[in-house]
């Protein structure tokens, strides 16, 4: 083999491997493109994605606002509940003491 045929031949299985990965490449490509209907669905579902992120969000607001509410009229309640036994136990013992004043002064 001389040196030209060296040369030709080394040239075209540059070529030759040159072309087939460019085909790869080619086929790689063509078969892995996003199509442009699955672009417009992941936008529709990042629109709705985030849509139900916002929703989420105004109804954790809603139930931690709803929460302290309730958490105060709870505490109210409970204050109330507080003065109303107070006042049951005060009453009971001036009952209790009026009872037993009636008691003395009927048998004395």
């Amino acid at each position: 083999m001389s040196r030209t045929e060296f040369v030709v031949a080394t040239a075209v299985i540059l070529f030759v491997a040159f072309a087939l990965g460019w085909f790869a490449n080619w086929l790689v490509h063509r078969f892995t493109r996003v199509a442009a209907d699955d672009v417009a669905q992941l936008d529709r579902m990042s629109q709705e994605l985030h849509a139900a992120e916002e929703t989420r969000d105004q109804a954790i607001t809603y139930v931690e606002q709803r929460e302290a509410e309730l958490t105060t009229r709870l505490a109210q309640t409970e204050a109330e509940l507080r003065a109303a036994m107070d006042g049951l136990r005060d009453a009971r013992f001036e009952a209790e003491d009026l009872r037993a004043r009636l008691n003395r002064e009927n048998v004395g």
